[in-house]
């Protein structure tokens, strides 16, 4: 019952805060206490099988069952650790506690369910439960006064066709393999090539796949810091856990079908986003095209996976190192995405903008969040000893897992060797970023500033000590994953 109690928690916070329980407090108590439970389950529980099956419909059978493997224990340890992050991040506008609040713990509940569900019904319904709160937040509380309604609106319509698209390649795997339990998931016998772009454009319009991707920037920059830690750094993460967990499953075929297109595509967001962040004048605006070109390395590792050549990958077609590099970069990824918004609405609450050109000595001022932010930086493009190098460079080894000088390049290997240009535009995005940011001449609005709280550290210092040990002992999540 342990993973029913871990899903129940943030929804009966959440449903607590709008009946008048006290917000804050109580959303950082349940997601204190889920931190706890949830690392618990991921690290003792991980092959466990279900913890409740509960059965709502029985024909078709659909049952509310929660269940854990190595990937998503991966994810459920992600959700938490950055569910208590936000809970902590940003402050509510008065009057509004009960709308922040609840949105953090609904939207927690949702991806949390996802990522334990083992049904297919309950896995896309819980996803839907978490986008919900995401629009409201983003069109009620959101940054950037009308525009912020454009936004929400455009990043609804954006997602409820990710959604339906989704719906419909899911309905159409369930009808094919007679089941909605994703424990006994096999191949179609039929229509793999249908089901499996389906889910590539219903998931990847999720995970914001070029060129489905312009929703996203624009939303995170807009939305509240905790709704950006949240949807960026967790629930962005279902659609990559999905093309895993149920595509390669599914359609194994299909995937394989579709890779060159897959490959042209993370290419797009690794290189033509990459290209975009780079001329991004505003610290959110870079970071959520960061966010949108980071994607194409996961899905480089997803590429890896669906293989092309028996020879050279593992029986059926998988290769096993892309899915756990795949694994570690979607938690790598989202602990310094969740990381660098916190730390960048600290920086507009305090200097009343995120206008580079209207930034500069800071770190001058505040040089504990200068430090905290530069990690950040420094994770997201790679920098070795912490967890996104770790999982970027198993992404490169894993594509060409199997392959010797004797052998053609293939697809997958030539997108690797492409996509390494990736990390010198990250480089080039990032460094500049927190030198305009932190360095140089002090500006007029960085003058008065002062540093981060203690607070204000206690969230940013819980994820860059995440990214600090996983960097360094990255088999601590590698252990939970044995494919």
């Amino acid at each position: 019952m342990l993973l029913a109690i871990i899903v129940l928690i943030p929804l009966i916070a959440a449903i607590a805060v709008l009946l008048g329980s006290p917000a804050r407090q109580t959303t950082i108590v349940a997601s204190a206490l889920n931190l706890l439970l949830g690392a618990y389950s991921a690290f003792s529980l991980s092959h466990g099988g279900e913890s409740v099956a509960l059965t709502v419909l029985h024909q078709p059978e659909i049952a509310l069952s929660f269940g854990l493997n190595g990937l998503s224990a991966v994810m459920l340890l992600l959700s938490v650790i950055v569910t208590f992050a936000a809970s902590l991040s940003g402050y509510a506008p008065e009057g509004r506690d009960k709308l922040w609040f609840s949105s953090i713990l609904f939207i927690s509940a949702g991806a949390i369910g996802a990522f334990l569900s083992t049904n297919l019904f309950f896995f896309y319904a819980f996803h839907e439960l978490a986008l919900i709160p995401t629009f409201l937040m983003i069109g009620i509380l959101g940054r950037g006064g009308n525009e912020r309604k454009e936004i929400a609106w455009k990043t609804t319509i954006y997602l409820a066709f990710g959604s339906i698209v989704l719906l419909a390649g899911l309905l159409l795997a369930a009808s094919q393999l007679d089941t909605y339990d994703m424990n006994n998931l096999g191949a179609a016998a039929e229509h793999q090539n249908a089901i499996a772009l389906l889910l590539i454009i219903g998931f990847g319009t999720l995970v914001s796949l070029f060129p489905f991707h312009s929703w996203a920037a624009p939303a995170y920059a807009s939305a509240p810091a905790p709704v950006a830690m949240l949807h960026a750094g967790v629930l962005k993460k279902f659609g990559l856990y999905g093309l895993i967990q149920v595509g390669l499953q599914v359609a194994p075929d299909g995937m394989r079908h579709w890779l060159p297109l897959l490959i042209v595509l993370l290419l797009f967001n690794i290189l033509w986003v990459g290209f975009i962040t780079i001329n991004q004048k505003r610290l959110d605006t870079m970071l959520g095209n960061s966010s949108v070109m980071h994607m194409g390395y996961i899905f480089l590792a997803i590429a890896a996976a669906i293989g092309t050549d028996p020879d050279i990958y593992t029986p059926g077609g998988t290769n096993s190192l892309a899915v756990r590099a795949a694994g570690l970069l979607m938690f790598a990824h989202g602990i310094s995405i969740a990381l660098s918004f916190a730390l960048a609405d600290r920086i507009e609450s305090k200097t009343g903008t995120l206008e580079l050109n209207k930034l500069g000595g800071l770190g001058k001022t505040a040089p504990k969040l200068c430090f905290l932010f530069g990690l950040a930086i420094m994770a997201s493009i790679g920098l070795p000893g912490l967890a996104n190098f770790a999982g970027e460079i198993m992404v490169f080894i894993s594509a060409f897992a199997g392959w010797d000088s004797t052998q053609e390049l293939g697809s997958v290997q030539i997108a690797a060797i492409i996509a390494i240009w990736g990390v010198v535009i990250s480089a080039v995005y990032g460094l500049r970023a927190f030198r305009q940011t932190f360095h140089g001449p002090l500006e007029a609005k960085c003058v008065s500033t002062s540093d981060i709280t203690m607070m204000e550290k206690i969230p940013a210092a819980l994820l860059a000590i995440t990214l600090l040990i996983v960097g360094i002992y990255p088999n601590l999540l590698l252990n939970l994953l044995p494919y």
